[in-house]
Protein backbone atom coordinates (compact mmCIF):
# COMPACT_ATOMS: atom_id res chain seq x y z
CA UNK A 1 0.00 0.00 0.00
CA UNK A 2 1.37 3.41 -0.95
CA UNK A 3 1.90 6.19 1.56
CA UNK A 4 -0.68 8.24 -0.29
CA UNK A 5 -3.34 5.56 0.10
CA UNK A 6 -2.40 5.13 3.78
CA UNK A 7 -2.98 8.86 4.29
CA UNK A 8 -6.23 8.63 2.36
CA UNK A 9 -7.46 5.76 4.52
CA UNK A 10 -6.59 7.67 7.69
CA UNK A 11 -8.44 10.72 6.39
CA UNK A 12 -11.41 8.52 5.58
CA UNK A 13 -11.47 7.08 9.11
CA UNK A 14 -11.48 10.64 10.48
CA UNK A 15 -14.34 11.49 8.16
CA UNK A 16 -16.35 8.52 9.41
CA UNK A 17 -15.79 9.60 13.01
CA UNK A 18 -17.06 13.11 12.21
CA UNK A 19 -20.08 11.56 10.52
CA UNK A 20 -20.86 9.44 13.59
CA UNK A 21 -20.40 12.40 15.93
CA UNK A 22 -22.83 14.44 13.84
CA UNK A 23 -25.34 11.57 13.92
CA UNK A 24 -25.19 11.47 17.71
CA UNK A 25 -25.75 15.24 17.85
CA UNK A 26 -29.09 15.02 16.02
CA UNK A 27 -32.03 14.96 18.45
CA UNK A 28 -33.70 11.57 18.74
CA UNK A 29 -37.03 12.98 17.55
CA UNK A 30 -35.54 14.68 14.48
CA UNK A 31 -35.29 13.14 11.03
CA UNK A 32 -31.72 12.38 10.01
CA UNK A 33 -30.66 14.13 6.80
CA UNK A 34 -27.43 15.05 5.08
CA UNK A 35 -25.89 18.46 5.78
CA UNK A 36 -25.33 18.87 2.05
CA UNK A 37 -25.79 22.21 0.28
CA UNK A 38 -26.18 20.75 -3.22
CA UNK A 39 -28.14 17.91 -4.77
CA UNK A 40 -28.74 16.28 -8.14
CA UNK A 41 -32.37 15.65 -7.22
CA UNK A 42 -35.17 17.63 -8.82
CA UNK A 43 -37.56 17.11 -5.94
CA UNK A 44 -38.02 20.18 -3.78
CA UNK A 45 -36.54 19.20 -0.44
CA UNK A 46 -38.34 20.02 2.77
CA UNK A 47 -36.69 22.59 4.98
CA UNK A 48 -34.97 21.06 7.97
CA UNK A 49 -33.93 23.04 11.02
CA UNK A 50 -32.20 20.15 12.80
CA UNK A 51 -28.46 19.70 12.28
CA UNK A 52 -27.55 17.29 9.48
CA UNK A 53 -24.98 14.58 8.96
CA UNK A 54 -21.47 15.90 8.46
CA UNK A 55 -20.23 14.22 5.28
CA UNK A 56 -17.43 16.73 4.63
CA UNK A 57 -14.76 14.06 5.18
CA UNK A 58 -16.33 11.54 2.83
CA UNK A 59 -15.66 13.04 -0.59
CA UNK A 60 -12.39 11.43 -1.68
CA UNK A 61 -11.09 8.46 -3.60
CA UNK A 62 -9.51 6.29 -0.91
CA UNK A 63 -7.47 3.96 -3.14
CA UNK A 64 -7.24 2.62 -6.67
CA UNK A 65 -5.92 -0.90 -7.21
CA UNK A 66 -4.92 -1.07 -10.88
CA UNK A 67 -4.01 -4.77 -10.68
CA UNK A 68 -7.33 -5.87 -9.21
CA UNK A 69 -9.16 -3.17 -11.21
CA UNK A 70 -11.02 -1.90 -8.19
CA UNK A 71 -11.41 1.38 -6.34
CA UNK A 72 -12.32 2.18 -2.73
CA UNK A 73 -14.33 5.37 -2.80
CA UNK A 74 -15.99 7.51 -0.14
CA UNK A 75 -19.74 7.80 -0.53
CA UNK A 76 -19.81 11.53 -1.36
CA UNK A 77 -17.00 11.38 -3.92
CA UNK A 78 -18.11 12.84 -7.25
CA UNK A 79 -17.65 10.96 -10.47
CA UNK A 80 -15.55 13.88 -11.69
CA UNK A 81 -13.01 13.21 -8.93
CA UNK A 82 -13.31 9.43 -9.30
CA UNK A 83 -12.63 9.50 -13.04
CA UNK A 84 -9.70 11.88 -12.50
CA UNK A 85 -8.17 9.27 -10.16
CA UNK A 86 -8.76 6.22 -12.40
CA UNK A 87 -8.01 7.50 -15.92
CA UNK A 88 -4.24 7.82 -15.28
CA UNK A 89 -4.27 4.02 -14.82
CA UNK A 90 -6.23 3.54 -18.04
CA UNK A 91 -9.29 2.54 -15.99
CA UNK A 92 -12.82 3.85 -15.48
CA UNK A 93 -15.95 2.84 -13.57
CA UNK A 94 -18.12 0.45 -15.55
CA UNK A 95 -20.88 3.08 -15.71
CA UNK A 96 -20.11 6.81 -15.44
CA UNK A 97 -23.30 8.88 -15.09
CA UNK A 98 -23.30 11.86 -17.37
CA UNK A 99 -22.98 14.76 -14.91
CA UNK A 100 -19.74 15.51 -13.09
CA UNK A 101 -21.16 16.26 -9.64
CA UNK A 102 -23.20 13.06 -9.30
CA UNK A 103 -21.69 11.17 -6.39
CA UNK A 104 -20.93 7.47 -6.39
CA UNK A 105 -23.11 6.95 -3.33
CA UNK A 106 -25.89 8.95 -4.95
CA UNK A 107 -25.75 6.93 -8.18
CA UNK A 108 -26.00 3.69 -6.22
CA UNK A 109 -28.78 4.65 -3.80
CA UNK A 110 -30.60 6.68 -6.46
CA UNK A 111 -29.68 4.76 -9.63
CA UNK A 112 -27.60 6.04 -12.52
CA UNK A 113 -27.22 5.18 -16.15
CA UNK A 114 -25.05 5.93 -19.18
CA UNK A 115 -24.03 4.66 -22.59
CA UNK A 116 -22.26 1.56 -21.20
CA UNK A 117 -25.46 0.38 -19.51
CA UNK A 118 -26.44 -1.83 -22.45
CA UNK A 119 -23.45 -4.03 -21.53
CA UNK A 120 -22.64 -3.09 -17.89
CA UNK A 121 -26.05 -2.48 -16.36
CA UNK A 122 -26.45 0.11 -13.61
CA UNK A 123 -23.81 1.52 -11.20
CA UNK A 124 -24.89 -0.59 -8.24
CA UNK A 125 -24.17 -3.79 -10.17
CA UNK A 126 -20.43 -3.10 -10.13
CA UNK A 127 -20.37 -2.54 -6.35
CA UNK A 128 -18.49 -5.31 -4.53
CA UNK A 129 -19.17 -4.12 -0.99
CA UNK A 130 -20.37 -1.05 0.90
CA UNK A 131 -20.05 0.42 4.38
CA UNK A 132 -23.42 1.95 5.24
CA UNK A 133 -24.49 4.20 8.11
CA UNK A 134 -27.84 2.74 9.19
CA UNK A 135 -30.64 4.20 11.26
CA UNK A 136 -29.25 2.60 14.41
CA UNK A 137 -26.17 4.81 14.17
CA UNK A 138 -23.95 1.86 13.24
CA UNK A 139 -21.75 1.52 10.17
CA UNK A 140 -22.31 -1.96 8.75
CA UNK A 141 -20.67 -3.84 5.89
CA UNK A 142 -23.04 -4.86 3.09
CA UNK A 143 -22.13 -7.22 0.26
CA UNK A 144 -23.65 -10.20 -1.54
CA UNK A 145 -22.49 -12.35 1.42
CA UNK A 146 -22.85 -9.96 4.38
CA UNK A 147 -26.07 -8.14 5.27
CA UNK A 148 -27.18 -9.21 1.81
CA UNK A 149 -30.75 -8.01 2.35
CA UNK A 150 -29.49 -4.44 2.84
CA UNK A 151 -27.10 -4.78 -0.10
CA UNK A 152 -29.93 -5.80 -2.43
CA UNK A 153 -32.42 -3.22 -1.18
CA UNK A 154 -30.03 -0.27 -1.07
CA UNK A 155 -30.29 0.66 -4.79
CA UNK A 156 -33.21 3.06 -5.31
CA UNK A 157 -33.66 3.61 -1.56
CA UNK A 158 -32.55 7.27 -1.74
CA UNK A 159 -31.03 7.44 1.72
CA UNK A 160 -34.07 5.98 3.49
CA UNK A 161 -32.18 2.82 4.49
CA UNK A 162 -28.90 4.57 5.24
CA UNK A 163 -26.01 6.40 3.63
CA UNK A 164 -23.00 4.80 2.01
CA UNK A 165 -19.76 5.71 3.74
CA UNK A 166 -17.46 3.68 1.50
CA UNK A 167 -17.97 1.67 -1.66
CA UNK A 168 -15.64 -0.80 -3.34
CA UNK A 169 -16.33 -0.97 -7.06
CA UNK A 170 -15.09 -2.74 -10.17
CA UNK A 171 -13.21 -0.80 -12.84
CA UNK A 172 -12.67 -1.59 -16.52
CA UNK A 173 -9.80 -0.80 -18.90
CA UNK A 174 -10.37 2.11 -21.25
CA UNK A 175 -8.40 3.47 -24.20
CA UNK A 176 -7.44 7.13 -24.70
CA UNK A 177 -9.98 7.95 -27.45
CA UNK A 178 -13.54 7.19 -28.51
CA UNK A 179 -14.48 7.00 -32.18
CA UNK A 180 -18.10 8.10 -32.60
CA UNK A 181 -20.64 7.22 -35.24
CA UNK A 182 -23.95 9.14 -35.34
CA UNK A 183 -26.60 7.20 -37.25
CA UNK A 184 -29.61 9.16 -38.48
CA UNK A 185 -33.09 7.64 -38.60
CA UNK A 186 -36.28 9.03 -40.09
CA UNK A 187 -38.30 6.29 -38.41
CA UNK A 188 -38.37 5.52 -34.69
CA UNK A 189 -39.12 1.88 -35.44
CA UNK A 190 -35.96 1.62 -37.53
CA UNK A 191 -33.89 3.25 -34.79
CA UNK A 192 -35.16 0.86 -32.11
CA UNK A 193 -34.69 -2.14 -34.40
CA UNK A 194 -31.06 -1.13 -35.02
CA UNK A 195 -30.51 -0.47 -31.31
CA UNK A 196 -31.81 -3.93 -30.45
CA UNK A 197 -29.53 -5.56 -33.03
CA UNK A 198 -26.47 -3.71 -31.70
CA UNK A 199 -27.25 -4.84 -28.15
CA UNK A 200 -27.70 -8.46 -29.19
CA UNK A 201 -24.51 -8.59 -31.27
CA UNK A 202 -22.28 -6.07 -29.48
CA UNK A 203 -21.41 -4.40 -32.77
CA UNK A 204 -22.58 -2.53 -35.85
CA UNK A 205 -21.61 -3.47 -39.40
CA UNK A 206 -18.92 -5.78 -38.05
CA UNK A 207 -17.34 -3.18 -35.74
CA UNK A 208 -17.38 -3.35 -31.93
CA UNK A 209 -19.65 -0.95 -30.03
CA UNK A 210 -18.52 0.05 -26.52
CA UNK A 211 -20.96 2.92 -25.98
CA UNK A 212 -24.55 3.34 -27.13
CA UNK A 213 -27.17 6.05 -26.62
CA UNK A 214 -29.47 8.15 -28.76
CA UNK A 215 -31.37 11.41 -29.22
CA UNK A 216 -34.87 11.98 -30.58
CA UNK A 217 -35.47 15.44 -32.03
CA UNK A 218 -38.83 14.58 -33.61
CA UNK A 219 -40.77 11.59 -34.94
CA UNK A 220 -38.85 11.80 -38.22
CA UNK A 221 -35.42 12.84 -36.93
CA UNK A 222 -33.61 10.68 -34.41
CA UNK A 223 -30.08 9.36 -33.92
CA UNK A 224 -28.18 6.44 -32.47
CA UNK A 225 -24.73 7.39 -31.19
CA UNK A 226 -22.26 4.53 -31.06
CA UNK A 227 -18.76 4.76 -29.64
CA UNK A 228 -15.74 2.49 -29.91
CA UNK A 229 -12.63 2.85 -27.77
CA UNK A 230 -9.41 3.29 -29.69
CA UNK A 231 -5.76 3.93 -28.95
CA UNK A 232 -5.10 5.46 -32.34
CA UNK A 233 -4.09 9.12 -31.96
CA UNK A 234 -5.58 11.79 -34.19
CA UNK A 235 -7.67 14.97 -34.25
CA UNK A 236 -10.44 15.26 -31.64
CA UNK A 237 -13.39 17.60 -31.25
CA UNK A 238 -13.91 19.97 -28.32
CA UNK A 239 -17.44 20.65 -27.10
CA UNK A 240 -16.47 22.58 -23.97
CA UNK A 241 -16.11 25.81 -25.97
CA UNK A 242 -18.32 27.34 -28.64
CA UNK A 243 -19.44 24.07 -30.25
CA UNK A 244 -22.39 22.21 -28.74
CA UNK A 245 -22.28 18.42 -28.59
CA UNK A 246 -25.92 17.53 -29.14
CA UNK A 247 -26.09 19.81 -32.19
CA UNK A 248 -23.02 18.05 -33.63
CA UNK A 249 -25.03 14.83 -33.83
CA UNK A 250 -27.49 16.18 -36.41
CA UNK A 251 -27.10 15.64 -40.16
CA UNK A 252 -29.22 14.86 -43.19
CA UNK A 253 -29.73 11.46 -44.77
CA UNK A 254 -31.79 8.30 -44.95
CA UNK A 255 -32.12 5.67 -42.22
CA UNK A 256 -28.62 4.64 -41.15
CA UNK A 257 -26.82 7.62 -42.69
CA UNK A 258 -23.56 8.15 -40.75
CA UNK A 259 -21.59 11.06 -39.37
CA UNK A 260 -18.25 10.43 -37.65
CA UNK A 261 -16.47 12.22 -34.78
CA UNK A 262 -13.73 11.58 -32.21
CA UNK A 263 -13.26 12.60 -28.59
CA UNK A 264 -10.76 11.87 -25.86
CA UNK A 265 -12.10 9.35 -23.38
CA UNK A 266 -12.25 12.14 -20.76
CA UNK A 267 -14.29 14.43 -23.00
CA UNK A 268 -16.52 11.56 -24.08
CA UNK A 269 -17.43 10.71 -20.49
CA UNK A 270 -18.35 14.36 -19.84
CA UNK A 271 -19.78 15.18 -23.29
CA UNK A 272 -23.21 15.96 -21.82
CA UNK A 273 -22.06 17.98 -18.82
CA UNK A 274 -21.02 21.21 -20.58
CA UNK A 275 -24.57 21.95 -21.68
CA UNK A 276 -26.42 19.75 -19.17
CA UNK A 277 -27.43 17.72 -22.22
CA UNK A 278 -29.37 20.53 -23.98
CA UNK A 279 -30.87 22.23 -20.93
CA UNK A 280 -28.32 25.08 -20.90
CA UNK A 281 -30.42 26.69 -23.63
CA UNK A 282 -32.96 27.66 -20.95
CA UNK A 283 -30.33 30.04 -19.56
CA UNK A 284 -29.33 31.43 -22.95
CA UNK A 285 -25.96 29.68 -22.81
CA UNK A 286 -26.37 28.28 -26.32
CA UNK A 287 -26.97 31.67 -27.96
CA UNK A 288 -23.74 32.40 -29.86
CA UNK A 289 -23.29 35.92 -28.48
CA UNK A 290 -24.03 34.93 -24.90
CA UNK A 291 -21.91 31.78 -25.17
CA UNK A 292 -18.85 33.78 -26.20
CA UNK A 293 -19.20 35.84 -23.02
CA UNK A 294 -20.15 32.92 -20.74
CA UNK A 295 -16.98 31.88 -18.84
CA UNK A 296 -15.94 28.33 -19.71
CA UNK A 297 -15.67 27.39 -16.02
CA UNK A 298 -19.40 28.13 -15.66
CA UNK A 299 -20.40 25.96 -18.61
CA UNK A 300 -21.09 22.90 -16.48
CA UNK A 301 -24.02 21.22 -14.79
CA UNK A 302 -23.07 22.29 -11.27
CA UNK A 303 -23.45 25.98 -12.20
CA UNK A 304 -26.78 25.42 -13.95
CA UNK A 305 -27.93 23.71 -10.74
CA UNK A 306 -27.24 26.95 -8.88
CA UNK A 307 -29.37 28.86 -11.36
CA UNK A 308 -32.18 26.33 -10.89
CA UNK A 309 -31.87 26.83 -7.14
CA UNK A 310 -32.34 30.59 -7.50
CA UNK A 311 -35.38 30.00 -9.68
CA UNK A 312 -36.95 27.63 -7.12
CA UNK A 313 -36.21 30.05 -4.30
CA UNK A 314 -37.62 33.17 -5.95
CA UNK A 315 -40.15 31.70 -8.49
CA UNK A 316 -38.38 33.59 -11.27
CA UNK A 317 -39.75 31.57 -14.20
CA UNK A 318 -43.36 31.67 -13.01
CA UNK A 319 -43.12 35.42 -12.46
CA UNK A 320 -41.87 35.90 -16.01
CA UNK A 321 -44.71 33.77 -17.38
CA UNK A 322 -47.27 35.77 -15.37
CA UNK A 323 -45.81 39.08 -16.52
CA UNK A 324 -46.17 37.94 -20.13
CA UNK A 325 -49.78 36.88 -19.58
CA UNK A 326 -49.06 33.16 -19.70
CA UNK A 327 -49.99 30.48 -17.16
CA UNK A 328 -47.32 29.03 -14.85
CA UNK A 329 -45.54 25.91 -16.01
CA UNK A 330 -45.35 22.36 -14.70
CA UNK A 331 -41.89 20.89 -14.37
CA UNK A 332 -41.55 17.63 -16.32
CA UNK A 333 -38.08 16.33 -15.50
CA UNK A 334 -38.08 12.56 -15.63
CA UNK A 335 -36.24 9.40 -16.65
CA UNK A 336 -38.29 6.30 -17.30
CA UNK A 337 -37.36 2.74 -18.29
CA UNK A 338 -39.56 1.06 -20.91
CA UNK A 339 -39.10 -2.47 -22.31
CA UNK A 340 -37.45 -2.14 -25.71
CA UNK A 341 -40.41 -3.75 -27.48
CA UNK A 342 -42.68 -1.00 -26.07
CA UNK A 343 -40.32 1.91 -26.67
CA UNK A 344 -41.79 3.02 -30.00
CA UNK A 345 -45.27 2.95 -28.43
CA UNK A 346 -44.08 5.21 -25.62
CA UNK A 347 -42.21 7.61 -27.92
CA UNK A 348 -45.16 7.92 -30.32
CA UNK A 349 -47.47 8.68 -27.39
CA UNK A 350 -45.02 11.12 -25.80
CA UNK A 351 -44.39 13.08 -29.00
CA UNK A 352 -48.15 13.38 -29.54
CA UNK A 353 -48.90 14.34 -25.94
CA UNK A 354 -46.00 16.21 -24.33
CA UNK A 355 -44.42 19.27 -26.01
CA UNK A 356 -40.82 18.53 -25.00
CA UNK A 357 -37.80 17.88 -27.24
CA UNK A 358 -35.14 16.58 -27.60
CA UNK A 359 -35.48 13.23 -25.79
CA UNK A 360 -32.54 11.11 -24.62
CA UNK A 361 -32.47 7.34 -25.16
CA UNK A 362 -30.14 5.01 -23.27
CA UNK A 363 -30.56 1.23 -23.43
CA UNK A 364 -29.76 -0.99 -20.46
CA UNK A 365 -29.66 -4.64 -19.45
CA UNK A 366 -28.93 -5.97 -15.99
CA UNK A 367 -25.58 -7.74 -15.88
CA UNK A 368 -26.76 -10.97 -14.27
CA UNK A 369 -29.63 -12.71 -12.48
CA UNK A 370 -29.41 -10.77 -9.21
CA UNK A 371 -32.64 -9.37 -7.82
CA UNK A 372 -32.84 -5.64 -6.94
CA UNK A 373 -36.26 -5.43 -5.26
CA UNK A 374 -36.67 -1.64 -5.10
CA UNK A 375 -36.31 -1.36 -8.89
CA UNK A 376 -37.49 -4.74 -10.19
CA UNK A 377 -36.69 -4.83 -13.89
CA UNK A 378 -36.32 -8.20 -15.57
CA UNK A 379 -32.89 -9.80 -16.02
CA UNK A 380 -31.86 -10.77 -19.55
CA UNK A 381 -34.23 -8.21 -21.00
CA UNK A 382 -33.45 -4.89 -22.66
CA UNK A 383 -35.03 -1.68 -21.44
CA UNK A 384 -34.63 1.81 -22.85
CA UNK A 385 -34.20 4.77 -20.54
CA UNK A 386 -36.14 7.71 -21.95
CA UNK A 387 -35.07 11.04 -20.47
CA UNK A 388 -36.93 14.34 -20.93
CA UNK A 389 -36.22 17.48 -18.97
CA UNK A 390 -38.23 20.65 -19.42
CA UNK A 391 -41.61 22.16 -18.49
CA UNK A 392 -45.08 22.42 -19.98
CA UNK A 393 -48.08 24.69 -19.29
CA UNK A 394 -49.90 23.63 -16.13
CA UNK A 395 -52.90 21.36 -16.55
CA UNK A 396 -56.23 21.11 -14.73
CA UNK A 397 -54.69 19.55 -11.62
CA UNK A 398 -51.29 19.50 -9.91
CA UNK A 399 -48.77 17.37 -11.77
CA UNK A 400 -51.21 16.69 -14.61
CA UNK A 401 -48.63 15.83 -17.28
CA UNK A 402 -46.40 13.91 -14.86
CA UNK A 403 -49.40 11.80 -13.85
CA UNK A 404 -50.19 11.05 -17.50
CA UNK A 405 -46.60 9.88 -17.98
CA UNK A 406 -46.70 7.69 -14.86
CA UNK A 407 -49.86 5.98 -16.08
CA UNK A 408 -48.45 5.39 -19.55
CA UNK A 409 -45.18 3.97 -18.21
CA UNK A 410 -47.07 1.55 -15.94
CA UNK A 411 -49.34 0.56 -18.84
CA UNK A 412 -46.23 -0.38 -20.84
CA UNK A 413 -44.67 -2.40 -17.96
CA UNK A 414 -41.99 0.21 -17.35
CA UNK A 415 -40.53 1.95 -14.31
CA UNK A 416 -39.79 5.52 -13.38
CA UNK A 417 -36.77 6.86 -11.53
CA UNK A 418 -37.54 8.71 -8.29
CA UNK A 419 -35.08 11.62 -8.46
CA UNK A 420 -37.86 14.03 -9.45
CA UNK A 421 -41.56 14.62 -8.82
CA UNK A 422 -43.75 11.54 -8.32
CA UNK A 423 -47.51 11.30 -7.82
CA UNK A 424 -48.24 7.62 -7.15
CA UNK A 425 -50.80 6.49 -4.60
CA UNK A 426 -49.39 4.54 -1.65
CA UNK A 427 -50.75 1.32 -3.11
CA UNK A 428 -49.23 1.88 -6.56
CA UNK A 429 -45.93 2.90 -5.03
CA UNK A 430 -45.72 -0.18 -2.83
CA UNK A 431 -46.34 -2.44 -5.82
CA UNK A 432 -43.69 -0.71 -7.94
CA UNK A 433 -40.90 -0.02 -5.43
CA UNK A 434 -40.21 -2.90 -3.14
CA UNK A 435 -43.37 -3.39 -1.11
CA UNK A 436 -42.95 -5.82 1.78
CA UNK A 437 -39.25 -6.35 1.05
CA UNK A 438 -38.57 -2.67 1.60
CA UNK A 439 -40.65 -2.59 4.78
CA UNK A 440 -38.79 -5.58 6.25
CA UNK A 441 -35.33 -4.17 5.49
CA UNK A 442 -36.41 -0.78 6.82
CA UNK A 443 -37.46 -2.33 10.14
CA UNK A 444 -34.23 -4.30 10.42
CA UNK A 445 -31.82 -1.42 9.78
CA UNK A 446 -33.85 1.64 10.81
CA UNK A 447 -36.15 0.33 13.56
CA UNK A 448 -36.80 3.78 15.05
CA UNK A 449 -37.44 5.44 11.67
CA UNK A 450 -34.58 7.89 12.00
CA UNK A 451 -34.55 8.22 8.20
CA UNK A 452 -37.58 9.15 6.14
CA UNK A 453 -39.75 6.48 4.55
CA UNK A 454 -39.24 6.14 0.77
CA UNK A 455 -42.82 7.12 -0.09
CA UNK A 456 -42.66 10.13 2.22
CA UNK A 457 -39.42 11.26 0.61
CA UNK A 458 -40.18 10.51 -3.04
CA UNK A 459 -43.85 11.40 -3.28
CA UNK A 460 -44.80 13.53 -0.27
CA UNK A 461 -41.49 15.46 -0.52
CA UNK A 462 -41.03 15.52 3.23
Amino acid sequence: MSAASTDARAAHRDGVQRLLASYRAIPADATVRLAKPTSNLFRVRAKNTAPGLDVSGLADVIAVDPDARTADVAGMCTYEDLVAATLPYGLAPLVVPQLKTITLGGAVTGLGIESTSFRSGLPHESVLEMDILTGTGDVVRASPDENADLFRAFPNSYGTLGYSVRLKIELEPVKPFVALRHLRFNSLAALVETMDRIIETGGYNGERVDYLDGVVFSADESYLCTGAQTGTPGPVSDYTGQQIYYRSIQHDGEDGAEKHDRLTIHDYLWRWDTDWFWCSRAFGAQHPRIRRLWPRRYRRSSFYWKLIGYDQRFDIADRIEKRNGRPPRERVVQDVEVPIERTVDFLDWFLDTVPIEPIWLCPLRLRDDRDWPLYPIRPHHTYVNVGFWSSVPVGPDEGHTNKLIERKVSELDGHKSLYSDAYYSPEEFEELYGGETYSTVKKNYDPDSRFLDLYAKAVRRQ
